[in-house]
């Protein structure tokens, strides 16, 4: 089951956390995921966003599977930064929400080299049940000015998605220690040259990753390509540095309490 919902809001996270508690009671052996837009630093849409967070956190750390963070200040940031865009709509935000989930539900969809679905990435991601709250970002992220004279390799994308400005959730990783990712490519590639890219990846950070979880930098690829690209990847990392929503939001909670 994949749920997305907001959690500032008083029906995402409300009625959002209700649906999950329900759906694990009437299915304990499906796969739950949920696609949740958490609190941001600054950009805040209602005055008691803290209380609805607080409230629907617990539900989500008890009866979710995997829950992939994002963060409509981190989308803006992208969209000004990266894409160039003056004035982005919420069109333009949920577009790239959009990119990130289709490239973690491909495998599900199309043929792939090595493939990867909900329940193995929730095996090789989650280490200890509660900690399932995922960073996410995507690759490429191109203006549409200078998209045609890109060129694309797979250490292009995988520099990209590792990149903290690329990350759709407000944490920088490079507070944290990631305890374990996942890189889910799409387009043609050969798997050496990603396993390589990912061998190469984990030397040069080895600083970011925990060193009492062994190889926890696992790399799927799909076949199929995402419409009007040749090729593209999603980064999902299971970081310590998520810490930091968590905490925002209790510091404005006790503020407000």
């Amino acid at each position: 089951f994949q749920i997305t919902h907001s959690m500032g809001g008083g029906t995402g996270s409300g009625m959002g956390t209700l649906l999950v508690s329900k759906v694990r009671e009437e299915f304990p052996d499906r796969i739950m995921t949920t696609y949740t837009v958490v609190p941001s630093p600054k950009v805040s849409d209602t005055v008691v966003e803290p209380y609805n967070a607080t409230l629907s956190i617990h539900q989500l750390v008890e009866n979710a599977d995997q829950c992939f963070a994002l963060d409509n200040e981190a989308l803006y940031d992208i969209c000004f930064r990266t894409l160039k865009l003056a004035n982005p709509s919420y069109s333009d935000l949920n577009h790239l929400i959009a990119a990130a989930i289709t490239g973690t539900t491909c495998s599900l969809r199309f043929p792939g080299q090595l493939n990867c679905d909900l329940r193995k990435l929730s095996v090789n991601m989650v280490p200890f049940p509660r900690l399932h709250f995922f960073l996410i970002g995507f690759a490429p992220l191109t203006s549409h000015k200078s998209q045609d004279f890109r060129v694309l390799s797979v250490p292009e994308l995988t520099q990209q998605a590792f990149d903290a400005k690329n990350m759709m959730c407000a944490c920088d990783p490079r507070h944290g220690r990631y305890l374990t990712c996942a890189m889910m490519f799409r387009g043609a590639m050969s798997s050496k040259e990603v396993d390589d890219e990912m061998l190469k990846m984990v030397s040069k950070n080895s600083g970011y990753f925990v060193e009492w979880i062994p190889n926890n930098l696992k790399a799927s690829i799909c076949d199929v390509p995402p419409s009007g690209m040749k090729m593209s990847s999603v980064f999902i990392g299971n970081s310590t540095c998520i810490q930091e929503a968590w905490k925002r939001v209790a510091e404005q909670f006790t503020v407000m309490f």
